[in-house]
Order: structure tokens, then sequence, then C-alpha cells
């Protein structure tokens, strides 16, 4: 029987969150309209087909711009319903759906990952020597449930390095989508840790083996789960692990060709149904989609009367975990950040080299997408594209450009 998250379709419809004038939210209209035309020059320079940007502050939505095209093959023009890989976007919502289970007093944080995925009984960490061959030494401690969340477990992703650990990830089948999550959860297991559980933030599939774990407790498919506990409570009706073969027409796409590094892009095929429900970067979503998932973080775990988690449950969810001494690995992490269960968490005004509020949690999609929540300014955004090569300087440019907008 299918998920019923799997397969978003367009007979659903997501409910529109609430609008209002710019100028009643204390939003500028005229700077958010440079916003926009930013991104305006952008498509027009050819960084980039197209992008969606919507803002909202004060439970309701100032400003949704859709600009450019949809495709580059397609002369559609970008729509404020198309749809998106959201690749790492999907974090979050399995992270939340882990601390759901922590509610429901199904699990704990300090549990033990063994506990749940036998495969990681016998871990070892993989100590380079001379650059050449790996000597595995045992683990100080186990893997523990937040370190999946925050990204101290010691697994790695084959993308983020090129050291030995790296290697064998990439040497692996973990990027199969015709792998089971259990099937994934065994290969990763098999594989050296790239450190001592709880000595580095390396970014990882740890939201996956997540993933795995959301499926051992609850008994049912991720699709399954999220579906029923997150999307379907908050109407987020289009986001799903694949969607439906008639919304064909509504397929956001990258050049095929990236304009800047003129590298081959390659993107998951979003009608396909894979066989793995990724928990790390396997959704397609819309903007209004993830805007109702932010509008509920931001309202502390609520939205139009329905609680998915307490108050408490979100403030602990955008505090940084990261413990001391904690080494922070690549430069996925801006000076001045943390990371917390599930998401980057800004811990200073200053440092970072764009504006925002210390308290402010977010993430990104690798093709292009990316949102915010800040607190202090009752303010999320959420930005969408496909432009892999682009990712870094679109996530910049957008905090600049919105920001500049508030009053």
């Amino acid at each position: 029987m299918t998920a019923p998250a799997a397969r978003p379709s367009s007979s659903l419809h997501t409910p529109p969150l609430p609008h209002a004038r710019p100028e009643q939210l204390g939003l500028s209209p005229a700077r958010l309209q440079r916003a926009s035309d930013a991104f305006k020059r952008e498509v027009d320079k050819g960084t980039v087909p197209g992008v969606t940007l919507l803002v909202a502050r004060k439970g309701q939505v100032g400003w949704f711009d859709a600009i450019g095209r949809q495709s580059p093959a397609s002369a559609a023009p970008m729509a404020k319903d198309s749809i998106f890989r959201i690749f790492s976007m999907t974090k979050p919502i399995v992270s939340l759906g882990t601390m759901m289970l922590v509610e429901d007093g199904e699990l704990l944080l300090s549990d033990p990952l063994v506990k749940f995925i036998p495969a990681f009984a016998n871990p070892k960490v993989g100590v380079e020597i001379g650059g050449r061959e790996l000597e595995l030494i045992p683990v100080e401690r186990p893997v523990t449930i937040q370190d999946l969340l925050r990204h101290t477990s010691g697994l790695a992703y084959e993308h983020t390095g090129t050291g030995l650990v790296h290697q064998r990830y990439q040497q692996s089948r973990v990027r199969s989508r015709k792998l089971s999550n259990e099937e994934h959860a065994t290969i990763v297991a098999g594989l050296p840790l790239i450190c001592q559980p709880g000595a580095e933030f390396n970014y990882s599939r740890s939201t996956d083996i997540l993933g795995r774990v959301i499926e051992v407790v609850s008994g049912k498919p991720l699709g399954s789960f999220i579906t029923e506990r997150i999307l379907a409570p908050l109407g987020m009706a289009e986001t799903g692990f694949f969607t439906a073969p008639e919304n064909a027409g509504r397929l956001a796409e990258p050049f095929a060709t990236d304009p800047w590094t003129g590298e081959s892009t390659q993107l998951f095929n979003m009608l396909e149904r894979p066989t793995m429900e990724s928990g790390g970067g396997g959704l397609v979503s819309t903007t209004m989609d993830y805007a109702r998932f932010c509008q509920m973080l931001l309202n502390g775990g609520t939205l139009d009367g329905v609680r998915l988690v307490g108050r408490k449950t979100v403030e602990l969810m955008a505090s940084d975990h990261l413990p001391p001494g904690c080494r922070i690995q690549g430069s996925i992490l801006s000076p001045g950040h943390g990371f917390g269960l599930g998401f980057a968490v800004r811990t200073q005004t200053g440092l970072a080299p764009f504006p925002g509020s210390a308290g402010t949690f977010f993430w990104s999609g690798i093709a292009g997408t990316f949102f915010w929540i800040d607190p202090k300014e009752e303010l999320f955004c959420v930005f969408m594209a496909q432009g892999p090569g682009q990712r870094d300087y679109l996530r910049t440019l957008v905090r600049d450009v919105v920001y500049a907008a508030v009053e």
C-alpha cells in the first residue's frame, strides 16, 4: 500500500497562511521590491532559472513572489506552487518527528543508537595513518540520539571531504535510492566513524539514520509517520518523497550545466518513487508547504489550533547543542553559529558575514532551497531555487536583502 506522504496529488491543496500588507507587519514594501529585483537580476544574468521568495512576520505573509522561469527547458514562469527538491530541508522535519517520539516517551535523547539499530553495536573510529591507511580504534562512548540530531555522531557524508573515511563512503552504495532505510543503515553501520562520538561536528548521514530509528520505534515507514504526525496536521499537502505524474508541469529544474562551475547538474527525478525514504534529503515540497512548517515552529509548535510539539521542545531544538571543545569541521557553519537538534543556530549577532539576530535558526538544501526563522523579529523567510552551484551565494544574498526591509 502506498504511504500517504509519498505521493502528493494535484487534487490536494495546501491552505495558504494569512496575508497582510508589508507595512502592517513592519516591513518596507519598497525594500522588499528591491529584494525581488535583486533576484530578477540574477535570473537575467543566467545565474539561476528562477526563484520564489516568501517573507512572513508577526504571523502573516507580507511578501510572496515567484521570479524567472520554472525550468530552463521551458518558457513556463516560476509559480508560487512550483515543486522543488528540498534535499536537506528534509532534516528539520525528520528531526521534529524524532522529538515527537521523545515527547511520547518512546525514546530519550541520551539513548544509544544501538538500542534501536543493532548493526551499530560495535562501531570503530577510522584514524588515518600517513594518509594512506586507516587504523580502526574502539569508540570511547556510544553514539546517541542527540549525537545524530546535532551531527556529532562521527558519521560522515561522502561529499564533504576527501579523507579515507569519506572515500569509504564514496565506494559504498549509500547514495542509492534503491536501498531500503534498513539496508542503508546497515551499510552506514559498517563504515568507520570519522571521529569519536561528541568530539566533532561533521555534517553527515545522521538524519537518514534517524529516519530508520523512527521506523523502528513507530513500526511505520518514515513517509507514513511524518505524514500522519506532521504533514497532514499542518496541511502540507504537497510534500512527500516523490510527486504524482499529474504534477509534471510544476517541477522546478536547474540548468543542465551549472553556469558557475561548468559541471553537469544531476538531481533526482521527482516523479520517481524511491525505495529509500531519505530522512536526510529526500523530500520534495512547495514554498507555502514549507512556510506552514516554519510558522508552526515560530509559534512554538502549534499552527491553526493544532499543536505538534510543546513550546519547550521547540526551544530545546533551537538551542546550540555543540559541547565545549567540540571541533566544527568544514565550512557549512558560519562564524557565530552552533547547531541545535536539526537546525543551525545563530549564537552571536556579529561574526557572521550576513545580518540576523542571535537565536535565529535555519537550514538549507544542497540544490538551493533555504529557510530561516528569527524569533526576536517574529520573522521567517522561505527561499526556493534549483541552483546547486549558486546556493551559498543565494543564501547570503537573500538574508541581506530581506533584513534590509525590516523597519
